[in-house]
């Protein structure tokens, strides 16, 4: 697939590095010399130096034979007029842009065909909010990603003192019968585990795989599941309360707007006018005029008593200090924003719990759009290096891979394993003998990218079906 990039920022750098190396011919449009020089010198792609929403710019870029346009500059308009160009001038099948603001974002049909022809529209502000206020209500979690419209999701989470750790994985599902039992009001609880992985090595899950404390485990069930699962998994030490949010830009104040109806929420931020602007705003929030890597701040307003403290300004170092300083003082999970990718790397498990990049957030959203067959979500993991996607079954068992098979009759590309399944209304955890039936949504975990072509490959119709 011929695909020009937009931006060589966080972002489009990371979108290129994972597609570049599945044999897309990809070019990257950007202003900035030095960020072009790097990327070539990097990866085997073609670079483009000038305004990606000038039309000389894209005819230079190869856009009057391009499949996609992909505009994530850090301009909402130069992405908006880079997509009506491509549409208007170059007839590009799918154009995707990255769009900031919310106010664009609150007017869905200026993206229309008719208007700014945008097919896709990707929201970094939007999916980190989503992430970060997920990671909040399971506090215990690592990652947390939704698939078929919130009603399955993945949850990685670290073993510690659950009923499962020192047990093989086969008495997980009875062990969930047991607290089926004692609570009732659950209907049915089942999961799942589709990866672990020990000391960052990759183990493929079986029946006999017994789960040691430490191991980073991912498991999928229904979203109304998740709690009890996480428990069989990780002691859990506490629920969240209070949350403390440093930093009022877009993210941090989304994320105070999405939590202050259901947790007690302090936000932080250095500017005097953008914090009266927030105090007007928000009405359940308390906000504070400060430093967050001010300690006596910190302590004045409790940072011991935070359950959740979250460091999202738009400054890497401010973030980390603020973190480490809210972790010494009390704060029980500490969060971080970092934009560098070698930084997030060199924290992330030590004492900032999570340490989030905005541009592997964004990534998954992208690769949605660009992956071959039907495929509805894609979630990077690991840095990158693993996938999680939901896809959608077609045909039938002459024309199919999937479709009228057993899960242990499909065969499935190395260490890929199927998690669960969407029928309808129903959600499915995915088992040996499951079998898979047209138009199912069926979530697949893939603990290395570099099989994703295979599964593409797997996910493809005959022409039987047609």
């Amino acid at each position: 697939m011929k695909i020009i990039i937009l931006g060589a920022g966080q972002v489009g750098s990371n979108l290129a590095a994972s597609l570049v190396s599945e044999a897309n011919d990809i070019t990257v449009v950007d202003v900035d010399a030095a960020k072009l020089a790097t990327l070539q010198d990097r990866f085997d792609l073609r670079t483009v130096l000038g305004h990606g929403s000038q039309p000389s710019v894209l005819r230079a870029a190869g856009a009057q034979d391009a499949d996609m346009l992909v505009a994530v500059t850090l301009s909402d308009e130069t992405n908006m007029v880079a997509c009506k160009l491509a549409a208007t001038l170059f007839n590009i099948p799918t154009k995707i842009a990255r769009i900031r603001s919310a106010d664009y974002m609150r007017h869905p049909e200026l993206f229309g065909p008719e208007h700014l022809a945008v097919d896709y529209t990707i929201s970094p502000e939007q999916e980190i909010t989503a992430y970060l206020r997920r990671l909040i209500d399971y506090p215990e979690a690592l990652q947390v990603m939704d698939f078929a419209d919130g009603r399955i999701r993945l949850v990685a989470v670290r073993a510690h003192g659950g009923f499962l750790v020192g047990h093989e994985l086969r008495y997980l599902r009875e062990h969930l019968h047991l607290v089926l039992r004692e609570r009732p009001q659950l209907e049915k609880v089942d999961a799942r585990v589709a990866a672990i992985y020990r000391q960052d090595r990759s183990i493929v899950p079986t029946g006999n795989t017994v789960v040691q404390e430490g191991d980073e485990v991912f498991f999928l069930a229904a979203t109304e599941n998740i709690r009890a699962v996480l428990k069989e998994i990780h002691r859990a030490d506490q629920s969240v309360r209070r949350v403390m949010i440093a930093g009022g830009g877009n993210i941090g104040s989304r994320l105070a707007e999405a939590l202050e109806e259901d947790y007690e929420v302090k936000l932080v931020d250095h500017n005097k006018k953008r914090a009266e602007q927030l105090a007007e705003r928000l009405r359940h929030t308390l906000v504070l005029v400060g430093d967050a890597t001010d300690e006596e701040l910190l302590e004045q307003e409790s940072i011991a008593g935070m359950d959740v403290f979250c460091a999202l300004t738009n400054d890497d170092e401010d973030n980390i200090m603020s973190s480490l300083l809210a972790k010494r003082m009390g704060a029980k999970k500490v969060i971080a924003l970092i934009n560098r990718g070698a930084y997030v790397d060199l924290l992330q498990g030590g004492e900032i719990d999570i340490a989030l990049s905005p541009a592997q957030a964004t990534l998954g959203p992208l690769l949605t759009h660009i992956r071959r067959g039907d495929i509805t979500v894609v979630h990077s993991l690991r840095r990158g290096a693993a996938e999680a996607m939901e896809v959608v079954a077609h045909g039938d068992r002459r024309s199919s891979k999937l479709v009228g098979r057993r899960i242990e009759e499909i065969g499935l590309p190395e260490d890929v394993t199927i998690g669960a399944i969407l029928r309808g209304e129903e959600v499915i955890i995915a088992h040996h003998d499951t079998v898979i039936e047209a138009e199912d949504h069926v979530i697949l975990f893939v603990p290395n990218k570099r099989m994703v072509p295979k599964v593409e490959r797997l996910l493809q119709v005959g022409f039987g079906f047609f």
